[in-house]
C-alpha cells in the first residue's frame, strides 16, 4: 500500500498566552491538538470549522510554515530536513485569502510571479512561464507590468494564483481564496480554481468557513472544532446526514435566501 501524499499524525501545536495577574502562570491554548490527517494524490479536501477551530494553523503546519509542538507531518512518506526544503516548496503552494496582503506592493506582476521561480530554481525559461501561468488564469500578459494597487481584487487574486502555480506544484493549499472578493468576483475566481484543479490534476486543501465553496470544490471534507477533527467524510455525506451535534449546527447556520413572493 503507498504512503499517503501528506499524513499527519497526533499533531499538536500549543500557543502560550500571556500570563495572569492572578497566578502568574502563562495558560496554554491547544490550537492543534492529537490531530491525524491523510491527504491521498489527487484528494480534494475541504476543512471548516468555525473561528478559532484550528483550520489556519493546520494549514500553517502542513505547509511547513510552523512547526508541530509534538506529533509529526510527512510528505510522500518522508519527514521533511532542510534540504528536501527546495523540492517540498515547488510541489506544495499556498494561495491566501487576502492579496492585498499577500502582493507585495513594490514589486510588478512580473516580479511578483518570477520571485518562487529564482528562489526554487525552477528550470524551464522564466519568461516563458510567467506567460503560461498568466494565461492559464486568464490574464492579459501585458498585465505584467502593473503593480498590485492598479489592479482590481479579483486581478489580484489571479494573480496570487499565478504564482501560487509558477512552479508547478501537485499540492495547493487555499486559506479562504474568496472571501475577500465580491459575488461576481468570487464566481468567476471559484469558476477558475475549479478547473485549474482539474486540468491539471492538483491536489487540495481548501480551508473555508463558507461550506457552499468547500460544496463546489472538495469531494471530502474534515470539521474542526477547539483543534481536533470531529467529523470527515465525503461532502455529500457529511453536509447531508452530519453526524456530530457541532457539524448539524454549523449546517443549519448557514445563510439562506428568503422565499421571494
Amino acid at each position: 500500500m503507498s504512503n499517503p501524499l501528506i499524513e499527519a499524525k497526533t499533531l499538536c501545536r500549543d500557543f502560550k498566552l500571556p500570563r495572569t495577574a492572578i497566578s502568574g502562570s502563562r495558560p496554554v491554548r491547544h490550537a492543534v491538538a492529537d490531530l491525524d490527517l491523510k491527504i491521498e494524490v489527487g484528494d480534494r479536501l475541504g476543512v471548516v470549522g468555525e473561528s478559532g477551530s484550528g483550520k489556519t494553523t493546520l494549514a500553517k503546519l502542513l505547509l511547513n510554515l510552523d512547526k508541530p509542538t509534538s506529533g509529526s507531518i510527512t510528505f510522500k512518506g518522508q519527514k521533511l530536513s532542510l534540504s528536501d526544503m527546495a523540492i517540498f516548496r515547488r510541489e506544495v503552494q499556498i494561495i491566501f485569502q487576502d492579496p492585498r496582503s499577500s502582493l507585495d506592493p513594490r514589486m510588478t506582476v512580473e516580479q511578483i510571479i518570477l520571485e518562487p521561480l529564482e528562489c526554487l530554481d525552477f528550470q524551464q525559461n522564466h519568461q516563458s512561464r510567467i506567460e503560461q501561468v498568466l494565461q492559464q488564469v486568464e490574464l492579459d500578459p501585458t498585465i505584467w507590468l502593473r503593480y498590485p494597487h492598479e489592479l482590481s481584487g479579483g486581478q489580484r487574486q489571479r494573480v496570487a494564483i499565478a504564482r501560487a502555480l509558477a512552479t508547478q506544484p501537485s499540492v495547493l493549499i487555499a486559506d479562504e481564496p474568496v472571501s475577500a472578493l465580491d459575488v461576481l468576483v468570487r464566481e468567476e475566481i471559484l469558476q477558475l480554481l475549479s478547473g485549474l484543479i482539474e486540468s491539471l490534476n492538483l491536489t487540495l486543501v481548501l480551508i473555508s468557513h463558507d461550506l457552499s465553496v468547500i460544496s463546489r470544490l472538495c469531494e471530502k471534507v474534515v470539521v474542526m472544532r477547539d483543534g481536533r477533527i470531529i467529523e470527515s467524510g465525503t461532502t455529500q455525506d457529511v453536509f447531508r446526514t452530519p453526524q456530530h451535534q457541532f457539524t448539524q449546527h454549523l449546517i443549519a447556520s448557514v445563510p439562506r435566501l428568503p422565499t421571494i413572493k
